[in-house]
């Protein structure tokens, strides 16, 4: 999962969580919008910050010799 779906899914949860969007009453039965929405939030701040975290720690130097 990259930033663009950690993003997506930020914005989702969101979304879900302020009641934005008035949803069907079918869908509202169905799911529980409030904590679905939290999940999302929750997944898409670990997807934006883990790919940062674990960048920084396997970045290798390498270093180059010539011999002539």
């Amino acid at each position: 999962m990259g930033f663009g779906a950690g993003i997506i899914l930020l914005v989702v949860g969101l979304v879900l969580v302020t009641g934005a969007v008035d949803l069907p009453q079918a869908v509202d039965d169905a799911i529980a919008t409030n904590t679905v929405g939290w999940i999302c939030v929750v997944v898409g701040v670990l997807a934006l910050l883990l790919p940062l975290a674990l960048s920084r720690r396997s970045r290798t130097r390498v270093e180059e010799h010539h011999y002539n």
